[in-house]
């Protein structure tokens, strides 16, 4: 079989010091031992499901449509444009993760600089006008949000699971009326799915909210931010998603980019706790970014049964909410 065209391949930037770090044991991500069990478990954010999505793209059946190339650390001026000097300054020194629960002045779940911030920040410092993110991690993508909350420039879409805040470090509660200030009055869309959505669910909230959004706000380039937590066998989330759903919105995504954007897009690992399936769930979403005519790998787990009804009825209320206070899609 003859290789891919460089029009259908992914490149993907790997370091191997996103390995280093160790989060521990205990009971899930509490580091605690209570004494009475006899195997701890290792804190969810560890370097083992990164290993097994590097593995997969390198030795699955997609590894034929991957080109590799080394990353790089940012660089201070690189991490300021998106955080504040005081924070930057505070962890300088430590070899910490990112993610896109990082505020620009403070560290939240699990995250401690927000990757995907800086590489919104970073397209538009080289020229782009407009930036979309979409966030389909289980969690509301708050730090990303709370970055670019007063700017028209970005449109932060996130769809995840209706968990409101939990705390001071997440002050935010990613419900539908958090829809940024000022200038960027409308540009932040919060979609709360409820618990068990499914493909079904995520496939009606694509296409009754995120696509009208994007179709309106034509943004230059697209940042989608992916998070397997949000799959039907995740220890940290309850959303429901299988490779098939993965693999359908990877596919809308790659088509609006191809429409949009010229192709323009850029995809963000974030969370995923099962260590196995987030592997096959990050395949499955390439697959469809690659709009591939057949998925190259069967989900291991397969069958998931799902009812959409009430999801159904809770993105009907968000698309009322959005068309009658967001400026932007009161037309739609």
């Amino acid at each position: 079989m003859s290789a891919p065209s460089t029009s259908c391949r992914i490149d993907v930037f790997w370091h191997d010091g996103m390995l280093d770090h160790d989060t521990g044991k205990g009971v899930f991500d509490t580091g605690m031992n209570p004494g009475f069990l006899e195997v701890l478990e290792k804190h969810p954010e560890n370097s083992d499901r990164i290993r097994n999505i590097v593995s997969i793209l390198r030795k699955g059946p997609i590894s034929s449509y991957i080109s590799w190339h080394s990353g790089s650390p940012a660089t201070i001026h690189q991490l300021l444009s998106f955080h504040s000097q005081e924070y930057v300054d505070m962890l300088i020194e430590a070899d910490k993760n990112g993610g896109h629960h990082a505020q620009p002045t403070q560290a939240d779940g699990y995250c401690f600089f927000n990757n995907a911030g800086l590489a919104v920040q970073l397209a538009l410092d080289s020229g782009c006008k407009k930036v979309l993110v979409l966030d389909i991690d289980v969690h509301y993508g708050n730090g990303t949000a709370e970055g670019f909350y007063r700017s028209d420039k970005v449109l932060t879409v996130s769809l995840h699971m209706n968990h409101g805040s939990w705390g001071p470090s997440h002050p935010q509660n990613g419900t539908v009326d958090e829809l940024g200030e000022g200038e960027g009055f409308g540009y932040n869309l919060n979609v709360p799915l409820p618990n068990g959505s499914g493909d079904k669910g995520y496939g009606y909230a694509m296409r009754e909210l995120v696509i009208p959004a994007v179709e309106k706000f034509e943004p230059d380039m697209m940042v989608l931010v992916i998070g397997q937590d949000s799959s039907a066998f995740d220890p940290n989330g309850r959303q429901c998603l299988t490779m098939d759903g993965y693999r359908e919105i990877g596919r809308m995504v790659r088509r609006l980019a191809d429409k949009h954007c010229g192709s323009r897009l850029l995809i963000v690992q974030e969370g995923g706790y099962h260590v196995a399936y987030s592997a096959y769930c990050v395949h499955a979403t390439l697959e469809g970014v690659l709009d591939l005519p057949h998925p190259l790998l069967s989900d291991p787990i397969a069958y998931y049964p799902e009812d959409e009804t009430f999801a159904v009825k809770a993105i009907e209320a968000i698309k009322q909410f959005q068309m009658k206070n967001v400026p932007m899609l009161k037309d739609v």
